[in-house]
């Protein structure tokens, strides 16, 4: 191998943050909103407060009638730090939970991630073969895939992520980034 056969190593282009929040309780959406203001800045894009209706998988510890709330940050970020974010937002959810507002073990989820203009990332506890290493026990994994001007799942995406109300609104996130590396933001 030549110097010549190497790729030429760049710094990473800003990415859209991506926070999403599942509750029960509006109250707790409204609480996580303030919460990631006040430590990533001003909301660009939040969704509306989706039904969660896909699986019951989270039922036992956080009970019936969940929604999920997606909120999009103003400031783009570094790809790197989504593993210093997934560790920040899981002491949110400990945090919340110890208020004891709720009857619930788990009154809140929220799962970071970030959107580029290829792909969606979200940020994992869990280590599965799609998923790789970023450090310190969390995992990053390609949920989605932009190609042909639409989302497309994989065999491992998650079924609401697969939804077109979903996809509508990581299409506006996209949007949003586009616009953003465009201006030189």
């Amino acid at each position: 191998m030549t110097v010549l056969d190497m790729g030429n190593i760049h710094d990473s282009e800003s990415v859209l943050l991506l926070v999403a929040a599942s509750s029960r309780y509006a109250e707790s959406l409204a609480w996580t909103r303030a919460r990631c203001e006040s430590y990533f800045g001003p909301v660009a894009l939040a969704s509306e407060a989706f039904d969660f209706t896909e699986t019951d998988y989270y039922e036992a510890t956080m009970g019936a009638g969940l929604k999920k709330q997606f909120l999009a940050f103003e400031q783009g970020i570094d790809p790197g730090v989504l593993a210093d974010i997934k560790r920040q937002t899981n002491s949110w959810e400990v945090e919340y939970a110890s208020l004891g507002r709720h009857a619930e073990p788990r009154p809140l989820n929220l799962d970071p991630g970030y959107i580029t203009l290829a792909k969606l990332v979200l940020a994992s506890t869990k280590d599965f073969a799609h998923r790789i290493h970023l450090r310190d026990g969390i995992y990053g994994e390609v949920t989605l895939a932009y190609r042909h001007k639409q989302w497309q799942a994989f065999e491992w995406t998650y079924p609401d992520y697969r939804r077109a109300d979903y996809q509508r609104y990581f299409s506006g996130c996209r949007d949003r980034l586009q616009a953003m590396l465009h201006s030189g933001a």
